[in-house]
């Protein structure tokens, strides 16, 4: 088995910020490709992002270096050995994820089949949703009236720098669409204990559907008591990073609804994550990590799984100026259609374009 990445820089339309002071500028990631000794081959697309995961594209390319060396011999279809070799490394999220999934890509493609026909669940239709970053209100606004355009129906508001300002953002969008479209928060961990039921409550009665972690990860308990009390729904994302990292936030009981990434959880430790939430009781969705068009395809499939209940994050694809694909992803009347995503494929001169 060899495994490759190959460094690319997409174009934004604009800036993505959230959290405290976190900002995207270009889609700056990884094309993970794995080849067998059949000469099937298999990809998938890292996304570093230094101020969640502490990864860079240089680590990236040293972790495939690294797991590479460990997968040598490995016999494809041995998933118990493939799972070892990822997870001899530590940490690296998105390589070992896009390296799960590059995997995977590879393996049907060696029995002459395809990721849709292995993976694609009974969810055919997916409610996708668009991650609205921070930006001034008249800047969020016109973004928003323009994915809304484009058939996304259901915005994640990025939340956390000004109570105020970000209410005030989420009653333009509220008076600009009315109930035609829904609406969350991501906090990114920007809350205090102290300001959290507050804050939330007001987004409460605005019409949000859920919050997504509103408070720091290490704050265990804080977490838990805010989840107990029952203000708003809350989306686990940070604090669930692994499958362990799960077994301890449902143990406290600290979420409603877990979000899923394809681009740190592969399709392995994502389909058994949904699965476990499920079994608990909780809520399922997948984000995208400001993926390009190959991770949303990715995304897509996870899903379509039967776990998934709730919006998932597909429209990043409306943020990128360009793309590697060889078509769009199109949004109809707030709805993606798994299905038709079948033959998209990565386009041979955009990635030579592309290329770092």
């Amino acid at each position: 088995m060899r495994v490759e990445g190959r460094p690319f820089r997409l174009p934004l339309t604009s800036a993505l910020a959230w959290g405290a002071a976190s900002v995207l500028n270009v889609a700056e990631h990884v094309l993970v490709q794995v080849t067998l000794s059949d000469g099937s081959v298999g990809v998938a697309e890292a996304t570093p992002r230094p101020t969640i995961y502490g990864e860079t594209t240089a680590s990236v390319l040293g972790a495939l270096a690294y797991l590479e060396e460990r997968l040598r011999g490995v016999d494809i279809h041995d998933r118990p050995a493939l799972d070892a070799a990822r997870n001899s490394l530590a940490n690296n999220h998105t390589a070992r994820g896009a390296l799960d999934m590059a995997c995977w890509d590879a393996r049907t493609r060696s029995e002459g089949r395809t990721l849709f026909d292995t993976l694609l669940g009974p969810r055919r239709r997916v409610r996708p949703s668009f991650i609205l970053g921070i930006a001034a209100r008249a800047d969020m606004l016109a973004e928003a009236e323009r994915v809304v355009q484009a058939g996304v129906r259901c915005l994640k508001v990025k939340v956390g720098r000004n109570a105020a300002q970000d209410l005030e953002v989420v009653r333009d969008l509220r008076h600009a669409f009315g109930d035609s479209v829904l609406l969350y928060a991501d906090s990114n961990e920007t809350l205090t204990p102290e300001s959290a039921p507050a804050v939330l409550a007001a987004l409460r009665d605005e019409g949000l559907l859920y919050v997504e972690e509103p408070l720091p990860v290490r704050q265990l308990r804080a977490r838990a008591e805010l989840k107990a009390s029952g203000v708003l729904p809350v989306v686990a994302d940070d604090s669930c990073f692994t499958p362990a990292d799960l077994e301890r936030e449902l143990a406290f009981d600290t979420f409603d609804v877990l979000n899923v990434k394809t681009a740190r959880n592969g399709f392995t430790d994502g389909r058994a994550m949904l699965a476990r939430a499920a079994a608990h009781g909780k809520r399922g969705m997948v984000g995208s990590q400001a993926s390009t068009g190959l991770g949303t395809l990715h995304a897509a499939l996870l899903a379509s799984q039967a776990e998934v209940t709730e919006p998932c994050e597909l429209g990043m694809v409306l943020k990128l100026q360009d793309d590697l694909l060889d078509r769009p992803i199109r949004f109809e009347d707030g709805w993606l259609d798994v299905q038709t995503l079948r033959d998209h494929a990565l386009d041979p001169a955009k990635l030579a374009q592309y290329a770092l």
